[in-house]
């Protein structure tokens, strides 16, 4: 009984093995869209130095065409999980894209991105363990919000 059940439990292993090798085949792009300054968050809004430093360390990997893919982006079946989470996170708000936005959304994206973070869900709780850099402290928070409240009313 034993003799079969380590027969059974080896040819497991190698047919996950061998899925496993597979899947690295099926590779989803990794992409980083060429940028156009002029559609950048930095060339339509006022932004603090300070406020820049924790977007670029906290959002941009996800939210801006300037992702640093990490090693494990390479190693199916978490590329596609990481390649997936980084598009949808670009579709929703893209830094890089910022231009592209009507005024209304700019606001809307501006009092979203408040929301979002003093709710605790972004950074994604997913993220943070991997990079742990860009957790928000409640001064980032602050910072953050008191910023994007300022470029709100000059909208106006």
């Amino acid at each position: 009984m034993k003799a079969r059940l380590l027969k059974v439990m080896k040819w497991v292993l190698i047919v996950v093995a061998c899925l496993f090798v597979i899947a690295q085949f099926k590779r989803p792009a990794r992409t980083n869209p060429a940028i156009d300054p002029a559609q950048s968050l930095e060339a339509h809004v006022q932004l603090d130095p300070q406020v820049a430093a924790i977007l670029e360390r906290s959002c941009y990997d996800c939210h801006s065409n300037k992702t640093r893919w990490p090693w494990y982006a390479n190693v199916a079946p978490v590329s596609w999980f990481v390649i997936d989470h980084v598009n949808e996170a670009r579709h929703d708000l893209n830094f890089s894209e910022w231009g592209k936005y009507s005024r209304d959304d700019q606001r809307g994206q501006l009092g979203q991105l408040c929301k979002l973070i003093t709710d605790g869900w972004m950074p994604l709780s997913s993220y943070t363990p991997l990079h742990p850099d860009a957790k928000l402290s409640d001064e980032d928070k602050k910072l953050i919000c008191d910023w994007a409240s300022a470029e709100r009313a000059r909208m106006r």
